[in-house]
C-alpha cells in the first residue's frame, strides 16, 4: 500500500475489535502501545504522517490501537499488564499476516514490544526502543505518581492538559491546546486513568535480559517525561543492545529532530540511509546524480514530504486532485522509488524541505 492514505482495519480480540492501519512496502515494522494513541487523529498530523512514512520507505509500518483507546473498542478496558499488552500485539501482527517482523517501542510501548521479542525470538529481526523505561515505579516519586493519578481521576481535562506540559515542552500554547483535545478524543477519562496506572505499574526487568534480537535504544536527553538514565538503564539490561543520546526535550519521535530519530532507526533496521554526522546529525547532501525535476514537480515533492495527501496538496497549490496524482507518479517514475513514502524520505535526504 502506497503511504499516501492509510486504511484503517479491524482484528478481533476477546470480543472486541482492535484497529490497526499499514503503509509503505517491504519487511514488517510494527509500532504499537502507546497509553494514548488514535490512528485517524494521528494521521491528520502532518509531523506524524512526515515521521511515519520516513519509517515506511522501506517498511510495511504497522500500527494499531489499543483497546479502549483511538478507533479501538471503547467498550472494553485498555489492557492492564503486559501480558494482555503481549496478546493484543499477538493477535493485531496475526491479523496482518505477518511471519517475521521488526518492532519500534516508544515510551511505553517498549514494554510489550521488549516482552514480544523475548517470548517470540524466532520472529523478530530487529528491535528498537525510543524514549522508554524499564519500571514504571522509576518515572516518578511516589507521592508524584500518585498526584498525576488522581488529577486524571478528578478531572480529565486538567489532567489532559497536565501531561501536556509534560510531553510538549517545546510546544506553542496552540500546539498544547490541539494536543489536549487530541487526548481528550484518543481516551475517555476511565480509559486514560486505567492506562497511566499501567504505565507506572509496568515492569520489563523480568524478561529484558532473554531479548535476543539486535537492539537499538534511542533517548533523547532532556526527556522530562521519561528521564534520560532510565533509557540508558534499558540498554545495560538487554545483552548487547546500542544506546544512542539523541539532542532534545519532545517525548514524541516526531516532534523536535524527527530526522535523526527516522535516520537511526532506519539505519539499524538495515536500510540504506546516508552516513550521518553522528549521533542526533542531521542528514545531508544530495544523492548521486540526483534526478531533474521541474519546479512544480519539486513543489509538489516538498509538501508530499510534509505529510500532505493529494487532495491538501490540490487545495494548497490550487490543482485538481487528478494532477496532484500525476505530478507524484511522474515524482515517483523519476526518482525510481516503489511508493510515495520513498519519494518523501528522498526528499528529506536531499534537503528539500
Amino acid at each position: 500500500m502506497d503511504a499516501a492514505d492509510q486504511v484503517i482495519r479491524y482484528a478481533e480480540h476477546d470480543g472486541a475489535s482492535i484497529a490497526w492501519s499499514a503503509i509503505g512496502r517491504g519487511p514488517a515494522l510494527v509500532i504499537g502501545g502507546w497509553w494514548c494513541s488514535h490512528l485517524e487523529l494521528d494521521w491528520r498530523q502532518p509531523r506524524f504522517r512526515r515521521f511515519a512514512s520516513g519509517l515506511a520507505a522501506e517498511h510495511r509500518v504497522i500500527r494499531y490501537d489499543r483497546p479502549g483507546t483511538g478507533a479501538s473498542d471503547r467498550s472494553r478496558p485498555p489492557p492492564a499488564t503486559l501480558d494482555e499488552e503481549l496478546a493484543v500485539l499477538e493477535t493485531v501482527i496475526a491479523a496482518a499476516g505477518v511471519e517475521r517482523l521488526s518492532l519500534f517501542g516508544a515510551s511505553s510501548g517498549g514494554g510489550v514490544a521488549t516482552r514480544f521479542a523475548a517470548s517470540h525470538p524466532e520472529s523478530v529481526d530487529r528491535l528498537v526502543l525510543y524514549g522508554t523505561y524499564a519500571r514504571g515505579v522509576d518515572l516518578a516519586p511516589p507521592a508524584a505518581r500518585e498526584a498525576m493519578l488522581a488529577v486524571v481521576r478528578q478531572h480529565w481535562g486538567i489532567g489532559s492538559r497536565v501531561l501536556s506540559d509534560l510531553f510538549l515542552p517545546d510546544a506553542t500554547a496552540a500546539e498544547r491546546d490541539e494536543f489536549v483535545e487530541f487526548q481528550r478524543r484518543a481516551a475517555t477519562p476511565g480509559a486514560a486513568l486505567a492506562s497511566l496506572a499501567e504505565v507506572y505499574a509496568m515492569d520489563s526487568t523480568g524478561h529484558l535480559a532473554d531479548v535476543r534480537a539486535p537492539t537499538l535504544v534511542l533517548h533523547r536527553r532532556n526527556d522530562r517525561a521519561i528521564p534520560f538514565a532510565l533509557g540508558r538503564d534499558v540498554a545495560e539490561r538487554i545483552p548487547h543492545a546500542r544506546f544512542v543520546e539523541l539532542q532534545g526535550a519532545d517525548h514524541f519521535p516526531w516532534r523536535g529532530d524527527a530526522h535523526a530519530v527516522v535516520r537511526e532507526t532506519r539505519a539499524a533496521l538495515g536500510d540504506r540511509v546516508e552516513a550521518g554526522s553522528g549521533a542526533g546529525a542531521e542528514e545531508s547532501g544530495t544523492p548521486a546524480r540526483a534526478p531533474r525535476l521541474t519546479d512544480r514537480e519539486r513543489e509538489v515533492l516538498r509538501l508530499v514530504a510534509r505529510g500532505e495527501t493529494d487532495a491538501e496538496i490540490a487545495a494548497h497549490l490550487v490543482l485538481s486532485v487528478h494532477t496532484v496524482h500525476r505530478h507524484v507518479a511522474n515524482i515517483r517514475s523519476r526518482l525510481g522509488v516503489p511508493s510515495r513514502a520513498a519519494a518523501a524520505a528522498w526528499a528529506l535526504r536531499s534537503g528539500l524541505i
